[in-house]
C-alpha cells in the first residue's frame, strides 16, 4: 500500500503544470464580456492575481466579446480563448498611449503587451480582433489611407512581446490588426503553432508576424495573411540592447501578402542568420521571398526550401514588383524625416547597408508576373547566392505594368526599368544557378533569356 501511494504521488509531481493549474475567470472579476463595456480593468486584474499564486490560466469564457484597453500580461500565465470568445481591441484611440517601439511614438502603441517576463502562452480556440478598420482612413482600391500623424500614431499592435522567455501561442486566432500583429521582441524560445492570423488586405504596416531582435523561435502549421509583410525577421534600433535575430524556423505555413510574404529587413542593424524557411505555400502575394537589407547589418545562412508560391502586381503603395524571389542590400534614402532618429545611427542621416550572403533556394516552384532580382549597392554587398531547381512561369494577370523590379526604400531612384528576366541581376558575387527553368507568357515583357545581368 506504501509503495502504490508513493508512486502516485510520484506520477502527480510528473504532471505538467498545465494540468494542476489553476483557472481564473476573467468574469469572476468584473469583466462584463458584452462587447460594449471595456473590461481591461477586470482583464488586469485577473491576470494580475493570477501572476501573484504562481501561475494559472486566465480563461475567457467561451460566446463572450471582451472590449478591452491595454493589458499588460505577466509571468506563468495561460491565456486561455475558450471556442467564440473574442478578446476586441477597444477602438477609442485615445487610450493607447504607451508607444510599441519605446521612445519611438511614431509607429503605434501597445494594446497587449508584456516585458520581461517568461512562460507566456496563448491557447483556446477563440479569437484576439484587433479591431483594424476603426483606426484606418478612407478606403481605396487596395489599401485604405493611413490617417495624418506628426509625431504620435495611436494605432494599437495587438501583441507587442518583449523580453519573454518560453512563450508558446497556439491554435487561437488573432485577426483584423490595425498594425504590427504579432511582435517578438528579444524573445527567446518562442512557438507558434497552428494560429489563424488573418488581417485585412488592405490595411497597410499590417504586418503578421515580426520576429525582432529574437532566437530560438519556431513557427509551423500556420495560416497567415496580411496586408503588410507576412512573416518578418529584423534588428530594429529601438531595441538594440537584445542582440542578434539567429535560429529561426518557419514550416508548413500557407501565407498570403500584399506586401512581401516572408521577409528579412528591411530594418536591421545588427546580424540576422541561421533561418530555414520549409515547406510553405504562398498565394496571391506582391513579393514572395524577400531579403531587403537596407542598415549595416548583415544576413547570412538563409535557406529557403520546397515552397510553391504565387505572385503578381499591386499599385506602389506596396513595395514589390511581383519578384518570387529577391534579395537586396542598398542603403535606404538619406533624410531628417520624422523618424530619422530610428532608422539610422544616433545622430546621423545617412546610412549604410551590410552585406547578405550565403542565401540558398531549393525547390522553389513560383508562377509570377515577374522574375526574381538580385542587386546590391556594391558588388561586394550581395555574394554566394544559390538558386537550386527553381522553375518560374511567368504569367500576365493583371493591367498593371511589367519590367519593373523595386528597390525601395533606398537611395536614388527606386525602380529599375528593364524587359522580365528568369533572374535579373544588377550587382552581385558568385550568383550560381542550377536547374532554372522558366515558361513565359507572350503578353510578359520578356527580355528572351534566362538571366539579365547589368554589373
Amino acid at each position: 500500500m506504501i509503495k502504490r501511494i508513493t508512486l502516485f504521488w510520484i506520477l502527480l509531481l510528473a504532471m505538467p503544470f498545465v494540468a494542476l493549474a489553476k483557472d481564473f475567470l476573467v468574469v469572476d472579476f468584473g469583466a462584463k464580456g458584452n462587447g460594449v463595456t471595456d473590461d481591461a480593468s477586470a482583464i488586469q486584474k485577473t491576470i494580475d492575481a493570477c501572476s501573484q499564486v504562481g501561475g494559472g490560466n486566465v480563461v475567457f469564457s467561451a460566446n463572450h466579446t471582451f472590449l478591452s484597453g491595454p493589458v499588460e500580461l505577466k509571468s506563468n500565465v495561460n491565456i486561455i480563448l475558450e471556442t467564440h470568445s473574442v478578446w476586441k481591441a477597444n477602438p477609442d484611440e485615445s487610450i493607447y498611449r504607451k508607444s510599441a517601439f519605446g521612445k519611438n511614438e511614431g509607429e503605434g502603441m501597445m494594446w497587449i503587451w508584456a516585458k520581461d517576463i517568461e512562460n507566456l502562452s496563448f491557447s483556446g480556440h477563440g479569437t484576439i480582433h484587433g479591431n483594424g478598420i476603426q483606426f484606418m482612413g478612407a478606403e481605396l482600391f487596395d489599401s485604405y489611407e493611413l490617417k495624418p500623424v506628426t509625431t504620435f500614431d495611436p494605432r494599437p499592435h495587438v501583441l507587442t512581446l518583449i523580453g519573454v522567455k518560453n512563450l508558446s501561442i497556439r491554435d487561437i486566432t488573432i485577426c483584423e490588426g490595425a498594425y504590427w500583429t504579432v511582435h517578438l521582441i528579444g524573445c527567446d524560445g518562442a512557438l507558434i503553432d497552428g494560429i489563424n492570423l488573418l488581417n485585412n488586405l488592405k490595411i497597410r504596416n499590417g504586418d503578421g508576424i515580426d520576429i525582432d531582435h529574437s532566437k530560438n523561435v519556431r513557427i509551423a502549421n500556420c495560416h497567415i495573411t496580411s496586408g503588410d509583410d507576412a512573416i518578418c525577421l529584423k534588428n530594429r534600433r529601438e531595441f538594440e540592447e537584445y542582440g542578434s535575430c539567429h535560429d529561426i524556423v518557419v514550416t508548413n505555413c500557407v501565407m498570403e501578402s500584399r506586401s512581401c510574404t516572408v521577409k528579412i529587413g528591411s530594418e536591421n542593424m545588427d546580424s540576422i542568420y541561421h533561418v530555414v524557411i520549409d515547406n510553405c505555400v504562398i498565394k496571391g502575394s506582391n513579393r514572395g521571398l524577400g531579403i531587403q537589407n537596407r542598415d549595416e547589418g548583415t544576413v547570412t545562412d538563409v535557406v529557403f526550401s520546397n515552397i510553391i508560391l504565387d505572385c503578381h502586381l499591386w499599385s506602389d503603395v506596396w513595395w514589390g514588383k511581383a519578384e518570387p524571389i529577391y534579395v537586396t542590400s542598398y542603403p535606404r534614402a538619406n533624410g531628417n524625416h520624422k523618424d530619422a532618429n530610428w532608422r539610422f545611427p544616433k545622430g546621423q542621416t545617412v546610412g549604410k547597408c551590410g552585406e547578405v550572403s550565403r542565401i540558398y533556394f531549393n525547390n522553389i516552384y513560383a508562377t509570377s508576373e515577374n522574375g526574381c532580382f538580385i542587386g546590391g549597392d556594391t558588388k561586394d554587398k550581395v555574394r554566394d547566392i544559390y538558386l537550386n531547381n527553381v522553375h518560374l512561369n511567368l504569367k500576365k494577370v493583371t493591367s498593371y505594368d511589367g519590367g519593373v523590379y523595386d528597390k525601395r526604400p533606398c537611395r536614388g531612384e527606386g525602380f529599375i526599368y528593364n524587359k522580365v528576366y528568369g533572374v535579373y541581376v544588377e550587382q552581385a558575387t558568385n550568383v550560381e544557378v542550377d536547374d532554372l527553368k522558366v515558361i513565359a507568357d507572350p503578353k510578359i515583357n520578356y527580355g528572351g533569356k534566362t538571366f539579365g545581368i547589368d554589373d
